[in-house]
């Protein structure tokens, strides 16, 4: 995956496939915000991002590579800025191992 650089920062390509609605791969993913059946929230590069839709799974989860695998019936996709947008201002890995 190419990198690139904004406002001196390295970047990694933002990338989302879909694949008939069911399966997603999605590269350039920063951070889990929260994730049920029925929704995925992901901080990525470009924003974060809202994945809603029914029976969704995260498959591969590699957060080095930034790299997110999804399965299940995909109804939507909403971009919006990062800013403002923290839950607990911790990352979801630190809340997982609290």
């Amino acid at each position: 995956m190419e990198d690139y650089r904004q406002d001196n920062k390295q970047i990694k390509r933002h990338q989302l496939s879909l694949n008939d609605r069911k399966e997603a791969k999605i590269s350039g993913v920063r951070d889990v915000r929260s994730f049920d059946d029925h929704e995925i929230i992901l901080e990525t590069d470009m924003g974060v991002l809202m994945i809603r839709g029914s029976d969704l799974h995260m498959g591969r989860l590699t957060l080095e590579k930034g790299e997110v695998d999804i399965t299940g019936r995909v109804d939507s996709f909403i971009y919006s800025e990062l800013k403002g947008y923290t839950k607990s201002g911790e990352s979801f890995m630190k809340r997982l191992f609290k």
